[in-house]
């Protein structure tokens, strides 16, 4: 099996939301991170025929990264990496008890917010936050504010996300600027008040599920 881009590009989204990965036979790829508060859920071209358990993410892509026109064999305990020097690697699968499974499908509940994240806007967050050292993101009346929350004079980045409508309903949504752990793309926002948000990629098949923090409320 050769791996598309596309999907190589998902495993190393996901190595950042988690080191390991439970490859479930079909061609969905789900992942977890360790607090349980980002899910991810990715359809990719290929088609797994058996269950694997990746234990260290990283180590396998940079095991991949080794050859040239790489042609993975799965085997029942390992996969065969294959070179086109007829150079090979065999990397051993992990005891799934170890390894963080998805164990069921999300279902979004009644959102009450809903909005267009492009590229560049997904960009910014990510730059303003390192430059400002912000470690938080919130949602209010229409504007996206990432800052320090637990400090009152923290240096704020602001942008406009959307019109506000005239009669909304006062609300916060609080996210962990480390928790957008998003492959690059344009995103489809829908916001919760149980607390959990849904970002689907509008240019590639992929969607995120991340719990919002505590202090987030709606009316």
């Amino acid at each position: 099996m050769k791996l598309s881009d596309n999907t190589i590009s998902v495993l190393k989204n996901y190595s950042t939301i988690n080191q390991n990965l439970m490859i479930h036979m079909g061609s969905t790829l789900n992942t977890m991170s360790a607090m349980k508060n980002i899910v991810a859920k990715a359809t990719v071209e290929e088609t797994f025929e058996k269950d694997v358990a990746i234990y260290d993410l990283n180590e396998f892509l940079a095991c991949m990264s080794l050859f040239t026109n790489l042609d993975l064999d799965f085997q029942d305990d390992f996969v065969m990496m294959k070179g086109e020097s007829n150079n090979s690697l065999k990397y051993w699968y992990s005891d799934p008890s170890v390894v963080t499974t998805v164990s069921k499908a999300i279902e979004m509940p009644q959102c009450e917010l809903n909005f267009t994240l492009s590229t560049e806007q997904l960009s910014e967050i990510n730059r303003a936050a390192a430059t400002i050292s912000a470690p938080d993101m919130v949602l209010e009346a229409g504007n996206l504010r990432v800052t320090d929350k637990k400090n009152g004079t923290a240096n704020a980045y602001h942008a406009e996300i959307f019109d506000e409508q005239p009669d909304a309903v006062d609300y916060k949504f609080w996210f962990k600027v480390e928790n957008l752990k998003l492959m690059s793309g344009t995103y489809d926002v829908n916001v919760s008040s149980n607390k959990i948000s849904n970002f689907v990629n509008k240019n590639a098949d992929i969607e995120y599920f991340i719990a919002l923090e505590p202090e987030s409320y709606y009316g």
